[in-house]
């Protein structure tokens, strides 16, 4: 849910009541900064090395997700792969393939 239309709300009954547009869009703008930054700090993510950090999580949880993937696609390979086997087997056991091994 967006506060947007709340927010311009306020800014409007402000600015009715005698205040200054452009103070206000400055408070706005401060206090969201100020929020942003509290915000980042108690994540850890307000040092020089937090946009390189954040990168190399993206990248190892890229990485993962790739290697979700194909671990899906072998293990359904593999499924395909046992099921036609068997199909195989019963169809040689039907057509009574399986005296010719003994």
């Amino acid at each position: 849910m967006s506060n947007g239309p709340v927010l311009a709300q306020l800014l409007g009954q402000a600015t009715g009541e005698g205040a200054d547009l452009v103070t206000l869009r400055a408070i706005v703008e401060e206090a969201g900064e100020l929020g942003a930054s509290r915000a980042l700090k108690r994540m850890g993510l307000d040092d020089a090395h937090a946009a390189k950090d954040v990168a190399e999580l993206r990248e190892l949880l890229s990485a993962w997700r790739d290697a979700k993937k194909s671990a899906w696609r072998a293990v359904v390979g593999w499924v395909v792969r046992l099921g036609l086997a068997l199909l195989l087997v019963g169809i040689a056991v039907r057509l009574g393939f399986a005296g010719w091994v003994k």
